[in-house]
């Protein structure tokens, strides 16, 4: 039962249809792994805490640099050079005392991506690292859990749900990982809003997943571009040789 706190605290979640009181206390118990607490990993983790989703694990290996601070708006220049997850947790902890935040400090691995996806309800795909990626995706569609996915680059990203055994997973969009020199934000650059765009709409299919409301983005490749300030969407379906999903 909730609190009278956190029903003041939650008091606009709960007003929404197919909300109430009931489903914010099913945010409360919801458990989401955030991998990447960067560009996209602050605005989603910073709103899913928001939420009042109870249990967040941020996974990261880097530390906060000053260049970071453009667009990862979990961390404060005083932050720079200390572990991301680290700062990043205080920031979630100090805005909703709610809630749990664990933290995985190091790059998920073949050797602990399956420990952490099966811990967790829900995977938001928040890193730029693409072996990363790749492994969750992987382990997500093994597993049955459901994963958000996100990417941003210059002025342009975009963001896809998969549902294991539903809609199609990374892999039947991209079938082979990016090679090592392809164009990153590093070397081409990110407009800050875009992450901040990117991942706040990974935070609303999130607690949408999470409560069973509306329509995700499940076979649906959602893109923006900020010059043009225009959505597009590409319908997407399995493939059937795909190596994650079919195992062939």
């Amino acid at each position: 039962m909730l609190t009278d706190n956190q029903l003041k605290r939650y008091k606009r979640n709960i007003l929404l249809p197919g909300v109430g009181t009931e489903g914010q206390e099913k945010l409360l118990k919801s458990r989401v792994l955030v991998v990447g607490a960067g560009g996209l990993g602050s605005p989603a983790a910073y709103y899913l805490a928001a939420a009042g989703v109870g249990h967040i694990t941020l996974a990261d290996s880097d530390k906060v640099d000053l260049s970071n601070l453009q667009r990862q708006i979990l961390h404060r220049t005083g932050d720079i050079g200390r572990p991301k997850v680290i700062s990043g947790s205080e920031k979630i902890s100090a805005l909703n005392p709610d809630i749990q935040v664990n933290t995985i400090e190091g790059l998920i691995t073949a050797d602990n991506v399956d420990q952490a996806v099966r811990e967790h309800d829900l995977v938001v795909d928040c890193t730029d690292n693409f072996p990363v990626r790749y492994l969750l995706n992987a382990a997500c569609v093994r597993l049955g859990k459901t994963m958000v996915f996100g990417g941003v680059l210059s002025f342009s990203g975009q963001l896809m749900t998969i549902i294991p055994g539903e809609g199609p997973c990374l892999r039947c969009l991209y079938r082979d990982e990016p090679s090592p020199s392809a164009p990153s934000c590093a070397e081409v650059g990110v407009l800050g809003a875009v992450a901040g765009i990117i991942g706040v709409l990974q935070c609303a299919e999130a607690v949408k997943y999470l409560l069973g409301l509306g329509q995700l983005l499940v076979g649906r490749l959602l893109t923006y571009d900020a010059l043009s300030a225009a959505f597009f969407e590409i319908a997407l379906e399995r493939d059937p040789s795909c190596p994650d999903c079919f195992g062939v």
